[in-house]
């Protein structure tokens, strides 16, 4: 059954705190699998460009892969709240 008397609207922005931890949930595994994937290749590089290496790939992966993700499992971990509180 839906409720057509008040649809739910949008989804919130997420606070300053739950979008600190949304990048942290995306931004350290992503880091983590680059650094062991690339370990070999890496290790020849001046510690500021394999920073920029990382980052290069990292930002991408980050912005377009994994945070779009993560701010639909927060709308539909949200929907699925207040759908319980409502019942």
């Amino acid at each position: 059954m839906t409720n057509t008397e008040n649809p739910p609207g949008p989804t919130p922005a997420p606070s300053r705190h739950q979008l600190a931890l949304m990048i942290w949930l995306s931004v350290f595994p992503t880091l983590t699998v680059l650094n062991v994937t690339l370990d070999n290749w890496l290790a020849t590089m001046s510690p500021v460009v394999r920073t920029f290496v990382l980052a290069t790939i990292a930002v991408p992966v980050v912005i377009y892969g994994l945070m779009p993700q993560l701010h639909r499992a927060r709308g539909r971990f949200r929907r699925l709240g207040a759908g319980a509180r409502s019942s």
